[in-house]
Parts: C-alpha cells; sequence; structure tokens
C-alpha cells in the first residue's frame, strides 16, 4: 500500500492510503472533529474554546460537527498529525492531569480511527468555568 498526500481545491491536505479496492481519503476536517469529541469525552473537560468564527459557525448550523471542530486545529502531513487543541477546564480539576488525559485520548482515538500517527497533541487551556 503507498500513502500519499493530495491538495484538495480547497487547500486542505487529506491523507490518502491505496489499497486493493481504490483510494481512501481523509479530510483534516475529520481528524479535527475526531480530536473534539475525544477531547470533550475527557472528565474535567468543560468544553472546547474556539475562535469567533468557527463559533459563530457552529451556532448558525448548530451541527454536532461544527461543534466538535471549536477550538481544533490539525496539520497533516504524510501521514503524520500534529493537534492545537483549545480547552475550557471544569473548576476544580487538576489542569495538568486533564490536559494529560485529553492528550492520550486525542492521539489514541486518532491512531485507531485513521491509522495516522500522531505526533503531538498541544494543549492550551482558554478558561476555567465554575459550575
Amino acid at each position: 500500500m503507498a500513502d500519499t498526500v493530495d491538495i484538495n481545491k480547497e487547500d486542505n491536505i487529506e491523507a490518502t492510503e491505496d489499497n486493493k479496492l481504490g483510494e481512501v481519503k481523509i479530510a483534516d476536517e475529520v481528524v479535527a472533529v475526531i480530536a473534539g469529541i475525544a477531547a470533550t469525552e475527557v472528565e474535567g473537560v468543560d468544553s472546547m474554546a474556539g475562535n469567533i468564527t468557527r463559533d459563530f459557525m457552529g451556532k448558525l448550523s448548530g451541527s454536532k460537527i461544527a461543534k466538535s471542530m471549536k477550538g481544533v486545529n490539525v496539520e497533516v502531513n504524510d501521514d503524520k498529525v500534529c493537534v492545537d487543541l483549545s480547552v475550557n477546564v471544569s473548576y476544580n480539576y487538576n489542569i495538568p492531569e486533564v490536559s494529560e488525559k485529553v492528550q492520550e485520548r486525542v492521539k489514541n482515538a486518532i491512531e485507531n480511527m485513521t491509522g495516522l500517527t500522531v505526533l503531538e497533541v498541544n494543549i492550551k487551556i482558554a478558561t476555567v468555568v465554575a459550575k
């Protein structure tokens, strides 16, 4: 099987893999959604923190996918992935522990679902949320 990287019309890099039946392409947005969902599954993560544009688009669309991409930036080169997450942590949780769990969960989810190799998962704690 030969791995390749294609640039699509929107200049998004997609990881592709040739197999016996054809080519499988995984868009950056798919990797971002996986990362966002995995991060929010960690206890102590209140929500993802996004930028104004993504927040606005998420509210307009109301879709879970748009909300999952909020606060997530991925870079895919060949079969390697770097992830940047912006996270809101719930009050009274140990931030380093929550961050480490997020890193592990995101790395495992991306690697298990896509077969790509995650090189790094960078966490930015945007705020602490009191409930």
